[in-house]
């Protein structure tokens, strides 16, 4: 059904609009101010973090008890709060904005503006994401379940920083391949419940399968390092683990920022780029 008198309808965006909105909003976000910018990304680093301590929180004691597979969907379900939170309640993302390379690839914006963009939320998405593991850990949250999210936390952490450079670009690549279909998808749904549908889905996806977010890192590995550096940690540690040093953890987020960049940017937003926008006579 269509209200044509407006020009709105209430179907979903057909792809090749989802293409053209994206290049739009692409260039908009460019021309944000750099404070209002910066808070918006601090509030998407602190929605993807909520997303990532809801996660932990559901795997906690599922070893041995639930079966990989079925407790990796239920994380990868709750996960998806903090995509929803960033969508429907308005903030920044670095790994959603990779979508802008759109708007550089239609000349709507230049490559110093677009570097100026994507340092300013990646930076505001670290402040936000480290924040809230930090005011995560002094709620004590890491003790609930008899120490089980604690342990968990750890053991993901650790998971995390013991890959090397390859396997965390590769896993980066495909997180956000999905991620930024998420995000495509919900800039084509029109009430919060097809946003929510939309999202739900690929968020769960890369969470199932083990793949790399930036910006889940940001907190998800300094919480651990929290963790390992209270003194009721040493029980928790993994059987092996050496202990995590702050240079690691930022030279770990290199690979797979790169891999989130190439997977959300090129592989989504530079196809349907060359698909849909490369010879639209309508823009």
């Amino acid at each position: 059904m269509q209200d044509n008198k407006a020009g709105n309808s209430i179907d979903a965006l057909l792809p090749a609009d989802i293409a053209r909105k994206a290049e739009l909003i692409g260039a908009q976000k460019t021309r944000l101010p750099v404070i209002r910018l910066l808070v918006l990304a601090i509030l998407g680093g602190a929605f993807i973090a909520l997303g990532a301590m809801f996660a932990t929180t559901v795997l906690a004691g599922a070893n041995g008890t639930i079966p990989f597979g079925v407790a990796r969907l239920l994380a990868g379900l709750v996960f998806s709060l903090g995509l929803i939170l960033i969508v429907l309640g308005g903030a920044e993302l670095f790994t959603g904005n990779a979508l802008m390379i759109m708007a550089l690839a239609s000349h709507k914006v230049g490559i110093a503006a677009l570097a100026r963009a994507w340092g300013i939320v990646y930076l505001g998405n670290f402040i936000g994401a480290v924040g809230m593991a930090v005011l995560v850990y002094l709620a004590g949250q890491h003790h609930l379940g008899g120490g089980d999210v604690g342990r968990t936390a750890l053991a993901i952490a650790h998971e995390k920083m013991a890959l090397g450079f390859a396997e965390a670009f590769f896993r980066g690549i495909l997180c956000n391949l999905l991620v930024c279909l998420a995000v495509w998808l919900s800039l084509g749904a029109r009430s919060t419940t097809d946003k929510v549908s939309a999202i739900i889905l690929p968020v769960s996806a890369f969470v199932v399968a083990g793949f790399e977010h930036s910006v889940a890192n940001m907190y998800l590995i300094p919480f651990g390092m929290l963790i390992e550096a209270s003194s009721v940690a040493q029980s928790w540690l993994p059987s092996g683990a050496e202990s995590m040093r702050l240079l690691d953890f930022l030279l770990g987020l290199i690979p797979v920022t790169l891999g989130n960049i190439v997977g959300g940017g090129f592989l989504v937003g530079g196809v349907y780029w060359f698909v849909y926008l490369r010879d639209d006579p309508g823009r």
